[in-house]
């Protein structure tokens, strides 16, 4: 019997980009082995999907209840460990609140649930489960993105004065444009994905890399959003300003509606000392910012970087580092929470970053309705 851990996967099937990410991302440091799962709701896909990708299909079961069935059968030293939930928003609650009840640790994609009020119902589930439960926030895996925390950390930047990051898109751009389009892309319908498509699609990731990376909590925000057609009930574009902890003030700005733009997310993070600046479509540079010095540019793989960007590092200097590894440096970490090995708590988001987020994502659309005032994010432990 393997040593693996046995990871199932619910969702993810097909062409999906989400599902060859987190399969190639669980093979990375040979800590897992997929074991079973539900890909697709249509049992001809996905049996076929399973076959495709050369799985045994005695454990590939019709529904998900079916699978909570049939693995709590099995005796514990078989039964599938973990289960990374890829499905679209309106399924990862249900799915996540009975996994853990039955002892399950979970994996789960973001945002974590479509209301704030079940991120607190998940979190307390977890909390008498005592499992694992990660969310899969991609970008806190780079190595340099995690160099930039470090950094940060132990003061090199002194004092934080000023957080910023820009999350831009076009891909909704050719469809939001068009009414019948519009109203049949899951992303916009509020059923499936929640009250905000461009804040709790791509704004979460901004909300909590800066928080990631910072050290600051925000506390508070207005919102500017945009949702550009009157028929259409989620918002495509948005500006959120930021109070924070210890009297930083920032702001997020993020866009589907960036005609041209493809995965343009920016993270910049400024001291008394000096700042950080990373940019995801070239992630194997930091660019660390100090008056009257020269710019320096800092990259994966070189002694001078921390004990957390080396140990997300797999290639040689000058080797490029993508989102394949990013997100397979999550999912080392959520193995040694499972193995119950010592890890460093950057190495992967949790429920509280889960939880948090869907604050951020409600706290923004209220801010907005209610005309652009400032409202409080909640404290959550």
């Amino acid at each position: 019997m393997s040593n693996k851990i046995r990871l199932g996967i619910l969702g993810g099937g097909g062409d999906s980009l989400i599902g060859v990410l987190h399969r190639v991302a669980s093979s990375m440091y040979d800590k897992y082995q997929i074991v079973g799962g539900v890909f697709n709701p249509v049992w001809e896909e996905n049996i076929g999907f399973a076959k495709q990708i050369g799985l045994p299909t005695n454990r590939i079961y019709k529904d998900f209840d079916t699978l909570i069935e049939e693995e709590l059968k099995l005796p514990e030293s078989e039964r599938i460990q973990v289960v990374s939930i890829l499905t679209p928003n309106f399924l990862h609650f249900p799915m996540a609140k009975k996994l853990l009840e039955n002892g399950f640790n979970v994996i789960c994609e973001k945002p974590m649930t479509t209301t704030y009020e079940e991120a607190k119902i998940l979190n307390q589930t977890l909390k008498k489960a005592q499992t694992v439960f990660a969310v899969t926030y991609t970008y806190t895996g780079y190595p340099m993105v995690r160099q930039m925390r470090e950094m940060i950390l132990n003061g090199e930047l002194g004092t934080i004065q000023k957080v910023d990051a820009q999350y831009y898109q076009g891909w909704i751009n050719p469809i939001i444009h068009d009414k019948e389009k519009r109203s049949t892309t899951w992303r916009l319908n509020p059923e499936k994905s929640g009250i905000s498509c461009c804040i709790g699609d791509i704004g979460t990731h901004a909300f909590d890399m800066l928080e990631f990376v910072s050290g600051v909590k925000i506390e508070s925000v207005l919102a500017d959003l945009n949702y550009l057609y009157s028929d259409n009930k989620m918002d495509i574009d948005g500006t959120v300003l930021l109070r924070c902890s210890n009297n930083v003030k920032g702001v997020i700005c993020s866009s589907q509606i960036a005609t041209g733009e493809e995965n343009s997310f920016i993270v910049k993070v400024y001291g008394d000392k000096a700042g950080l600046k990373w940019e995801q479509e070239n992630p194997n540079y930091l660019y660390l910012m100090e008056d009257g010095k020269p710019l320096r540019v800092l990259k994966p793989g070189h002694s001078y970087n921390s004990e957390l960007s080396l140990d997300g590092t797999k290639l040689p200097p000058g080797h490029p580092e993508g989102i394949f590894d990013s997100m397979g440096n999550i999912y080392k970490g959520v193995a040694k929470a499972i193995n119950k090995e010592p890890y460093n708590h950057g190495e992967y988001p949790t429920i509280i970053d889960g939880v948090r987020g869907m604050n951020f994502i409600e706290k923004a659309v209220e801010s907005h309705q209610k005309g652009n005032v400032w409202v409080d994010i909640e404290n959550v432990n």
